[in-house]
């Protein structure tokens, strides 16, 4: 009996080994990532790690010894991969890799040193991923590699197949909770949501199947939008004074009664139960100014300095100062640049149609103003194609999109890293300085680029000597160095206009595409006037709107990128629907909302946190019942929705082109 024990343990021990190994590494994860292993996932993680050892050790004990062997060392040093790679691009991104951006995967390609730079700083943690690897050479005599034939082949699928549906039954518990395993699993498309509640390798798996098969999440019409207006209004009416919905005449009534498609069914009963924002006291305030837009690379709050970036300092704390402004960092430039410039929350999978070009956009940037008279131009003083950028900027109705490798190379240095903002003013600005008609400009601005050393960033090392005296570690003066020139950039352009006289006739504008992610939170708090959490807090930043003839307007209402676009309509008085974007005017009566990359959020209410479930309210609030699971539901249907439109090419199908 004994004997026959001793055989069964020995045969199964490495079903152990890859218990243990997963499970050190799913834990490690855990903490280098989110500083804590959830405690709500634990059962839903174990159970998932337990099926995936099982399913391994059943793939690798059915040939001889030698392939078996073989086939353990390829699953582990392949899962050890997984790993360090999630870790990597989370230390550097953000965000967590999804199958949904291979197709900007290869542009990564350009940043080769930045990527050999976070593996090296990674590389102890690389190793550690790698240990169970290592440890199945140093253990290879006490290790299995038999091969289990016939019946024992048998049993081994039929106890792996037993616990994956175990595993099934875990997701039930507690189904109907927010964001809870359930919900990840099945409802949601986020691989940050599915990281947290189930595990890294669960959810490299859903998020496989997941895109395989196309997935979609499903809008819930049956909830209403909570107010989440406290009731403080910051910039009071006249009461007198009455405004229509700065909406189109889109008849959603017939087009519900004439649709046969179930999903755009769906959307249109979305947008008809939703009024939109309505027009306010600064609507039309600049109409028919110039509008300079820029994207600001990993600008942040903590650049802005009263004597280094004096410029920063001038536009944050004149114009309209958004006092409660984020900048989501979702899916990198790309996705900052595409709540920007679409009003829409970056949901998993819409890198593909955004870059793609050939979704339809009438209320896309070049072409409102185009139609509303206006000459328009776009630039970026980096490599043109970078993202496909010179595809969805002709999407939006630029024609004349320049940049390095179709034009810009030719007038200033694109053989640097990063490229020159001061540059790209000089050699652009009388393209339209001097234009017989109102200009719109966009302008995607480099300088600001990771990362934030003095040999491996021009920008920095070109300002170096300005911030040797700030009181912080190399990284944060690195990093401010390199905005400096994004600030002497804008303070070329003020200047510039106010030599041809166009100053007081044109509105400046910037948003940053994300926080600097290329420092570590211990650097952004540094510079940081309060503490900062790396969830939320580390992308509240400034959204610049200033013209140098209006009086300070100051608003505490809550916003973030997304809401960009529908503010900067507003303003400028053009036309627009406001139910057709996700994000809304800021300066409108409506609730704000900022929604973050792991479905966290901020409301006028205060703060909600995805990953513990936990929301915090502002001081002397008080929170409506069923406020917080209203909101999740609001979120989700946002997040949805922003799929749809790109997905169904919706805009289109309202609009037409």
């Amino acid at each position: 009996m004994v004997y026959l024990i001793c055989d069964v343990m020995k045969k199964y021990i490495n079903l152990l080994f890859y218990l243990i190994s997963f499970l050190f590494m799913e834990i490690v994860f855990k903490l280098i990532v989110f500083d804590k292993f959830f405690s709500m996932s634990l059962i839903n993680t174990f159970v998932y790690i337990l099926f995936a050892s099982c399913f391994c050790f059943t793939i690798t004990t059915f040939m001889n010894r030698r392939f078996n062997r073989i086939n353990t060392r390829i699953v582990l040093a392949t899962i050890a991969v997984l790993y360090s790679m999630q870790i990597c691009v989370y230390n550097m991104f953000s965000f967590f890799f999804s199958l949904s951006l291979l197709n900007a995967a290869g542009q990564t390609l350009e940043f080769a040193s930045d990527i050999i730079r976070v593996i090296f700083s990674n590389i102890f943690y690389i190793i550690l991923m790698f240990l169970p690897f290592i440890m199945s050479f140093v253990l290879k005599k006490f290790l299995c590699f038999d091969r289990h034939k016939g019946k024992q082949h048998l049993f081994n699928w039929i106890i792996t197949l037993i616990i994956l549906a175990i595993f099934f039954g875990t997701l039930f518990i507690n189904k109907n909770k927010d964001y809870s395993p359930y919900k990840a699993y099945f409802k949601h498309n986020d691989i940050a949501l599915e990281v947290q509640n189930l595990g890294l390798l669960d959810a490299t798996a859903n998020d496989f199947f997941k895109f395989v098969f196309k997935f979609s999440e499903q809008i819930d019409l049956d909830i209403t939008i909570p107010d989440n207006n406290t009731g403080k209004e910051e910039n009071p009416k006249p009461e007198e004074k009455v405004y229509k919905y700065n909406n189109l005449d889109i008849d959603f009534n017939s087009l519900i009664e004439n649709e046969k498609n179930s999903t755009l069914k769906n959307m249109h009963t979305y947008f008809a139960n939703d009024k939109g924002t309505l027009q306010n006291d600064y609507t039309g305030f600049f109409k028919g100014k110039n509008l300079i837009l820029f994207m600001a690379e990993s600008y942040n709050e903590i650049a802005v300095n009263e004597e280094l970036t004096p410029t920063f300092y001038k536009l944050t704390h004149e114009g309209f100062v958004f006092d409660n402004y984020y900048s989501p960092t979702i899916s990198s430039t790309l996705g900052g640049e595409f709540q920007e410039l679409s009003g829409l929350y970056p949901a998993n999978g819409f890198v593909n149609h955004w870059k793609s070009g050939k979704n339809s956009y009438p209320m896309g940037l070049g072409k409102v103003f185009a139609d509303a008279g206006y000459n328009t131009f776009a630039y970026h003083d980096h490599w043109y194609r970078f993202q496909d950028r010179h595809i969805y900027l002709k999407s939006l109705g630029f024609t004349n999109f320049k940049g390095c490798g179709n034009g810009m190379g030719d007038i200033m240095n694109c053989n640097q890293w990063p490229e020159d903002d001061v540059q790209m003013i000089n050699v652009t600005v009388d393209d339209y300085i001097n234009s017989d008609k109102p200009f719109m400009v966009f302008y995607a601005a480099v300088s600001g680029h990771g990362n934030y050393s003095w040999g491996g960033n021009a920008m920095s090392k070109k300002n170096k000597e300005l911030v040797k005296d700030l009181p912080y570690s190399d990284g944060i003066k690195a990093y401010i160095a390199a905005q400096i020139q994004f600030d002497r950039a804008l303070e070329t352009l003020i200047k510039k206009l106010e030599e041809a006289g166009k100053l007081e006739d044109t509105v400046i504008a910037f948003a940053p595409d994300h926080y600097p992610y290329m420092l570590n939170m211990d650097e952004i708090n540094e510079a940081s006037t309060y503490k900062r959490d790396s969830i939320v807090e580390v992308n509240h930043t400034n959204f610049v709107l200033w013209n140098s003839a209006m009086e300070k307007v100051e608003v505490k209402k809550v916003g973030s990128t997304i809401d960009v676009m529908p503010t900067i309509y507003n303003v400028m008085g053009i036309p627009y629907d406001s139910r057709l974007f996700i994000g809304k005017d800021i300066l409108s009566t409506e609730p704000g909302l900022a929604i973050f990359g792991n479905r966290s959020w901020v409301s006028d209410y205060g703060t909600y946190f995805a990953s513990s479930k936990k929301f915090v309210p502002k001081d002397g609030v008080d929170v409506p019942d069923d406020y917080v699971s209203n909101m999740n539901k609001a979120v989700s249907n946002k997040i949805a929705m922003s799929g749809y439109i790109l997905s169904q090419n919706y805009y289109k199908k309202v609009l037409g082109d």
